[in-house]
């Protein structure tokens, strides 16, 4: 609904289910002026941030739980969000990081509330709000580029505060997301059976599954926190070096350009995922811009340049590394490209074991296409274990 007079809120029995408990009526509001009704399901507060929309019919748990949507309103195109329950196991981080949720319906598929999603942003204070027709929404972003907005609180309804309090919401490019999901400390995973190599990961906003990944190739796992110095993350006992996804512009992150500059200078194995992937482009020399709309959800088809092999991979990230600013003499290539709109999605080094991917291989959620990036870092890094 954009600028004007503004419907009534859908009725709340219709878009969320009775199970759920809904709040009473609340309002999503654009910083274009838009206003769409509807009706509050999640924690009783008002938040806002950046809209980003997912495709995903699956998987809103682990959306909901990736810190690489610190700081965003997710909007889910999928009209039955909450219709199987959640899996505690499933959660790829310690909490939810978005800002607010946008639905079509709140389903419940089970009775156990600990086991719904309305539970989960319940319990970690984030808003949500259904009745909202969010593919017409997804339209409306798609044709004005990014926008801030806001989910009110259940009851405040007037659409002139909606649309102030919108306008007033921080810039993403403004905000430092890494250092709100980044853990303080170090924390050690061992291998489930015989060790293959040591992996260290620097934690830009990890997902559990990464850690999982290693584990089940033979890798013991040394989280870092993002403040690591490129002294710990090249430890002598470290045979490859992983650079998580996380939210927000790498351009912000200079001290993580220049710890990926003495890995590539080191020459160990590296690999860079979604976030991780842009701080490696700009410390090989390229350029990063944001989207005119991110990639979010669990079906982009991507092409290997070189074998020309296309996978359907799962995506969260808002800036691009841009492919005609990489210096030659930089050792990189561009490896592999979105088919929908030819933005770079991974770089590989001629020489060195050094690759990156724009997309997330851990599968959670979406397709296992591209686990063989993960086969080919830690077979990289188990021979330099067997080497030392």
């Amino acid at each position: 609904m954009i600028a004007g007079p503004v419907p009534p809120a859908p009725r709340s029995s219709a878009v969320v289910d009775p199970r759920i408990g809904d709040l009473g009526p609340a309002l999503l509001a654009l910083e274009d002026g838009s206003v769409f009704p509807g009706v509050a399901f999640g924690a009783p507060v008002a938040a806002g941030g950046d809209l980003v929309v997912n495709t995903s019919q699956t998987g809103y748990q682990e959306v909901c739980t990736d810190p690489s949507y610190a700081g965003q309103v997710v909007v889910m195109t999928y009209p039955l969000i909450g219709n199987y329950g959640r899996l505690a196991d499933d959660d790829q981080s310690i909490r939810p990081w978005l800002r607010a949720l946008v639905v079509a319906n709140a389903t419940a598929a089970v009775l156990d509330d600990a086991r719904q999603l309305a539970a989960l942003l319940r319990d970690a204070g984030i808003p949500a709000i259904a009745g909202v027709d969010t593919r017409a929404l997804a339209r409306h972003l798609r044709a004005n580029g990014c926008l801030r907005g806001i989910v009110t609180s259940p009851g405040a309804t007037d659409p002139a505060a909606a649309r102030a309090a919108a306008l007033g919401v921080p810039r993403w490019e403004d905000q430092d997301f890494v250092g709100q999901v980044s853990p303080p400390d170090v924390t050690d995973y061992d291998a489930p059976g015989d060790v293959r190599a040591r992996i260290a990961i620097v934690d830009l906003g990890l997902k559990h599954n990464i850690v999982r990944a290693m584990q089940r190739r033979g890798a013991e796992v040394r989280v870092l926190p993002h403040t690591a110095s490129a002294a710990d993350v090249l430890a002598s006992d470290v045979d490859g070096i992983i650079l998580s996804p996380g939210p927000g512009d790498p351009a912000r992150l200079a001290a993580q350009v220049a710890v990926a500059r003495a890995v590539i200078d080191d020459g160990r194995p590296l690999l860079g995922i979604c976030l991780g992937h842009q701080i490696v482009g700009r410390a090989a020399g390229a350029e990063t811009t944001r989207l005119r709309f991110g990639h979010h959800g669990a079906n982009h088809p991507v092409r290997d340049v070189e074998s020309g092999i296309v996978q359907v991979t799962a995506q969260n990230h808002e800036v691009q590394v841009i492919g005609e600013s990489l210096p030659a003499a930089s050792g990189f290539r561009v490896s592999q490209l979105n088919l929908n709109d030819g933005s770079v999605e991974g770089l590989r080094h001629a020489t060195l074991p050094i690759e990156t991917v724009q997309y997330h291989p851990e599968g959670a959620p979406g397709p296992l296409d591209a686990l063989a990036v993960f086969d080919r870092f830690v077979e990289a890094a188990a021979a330099r274990w067997a080497g030392r």
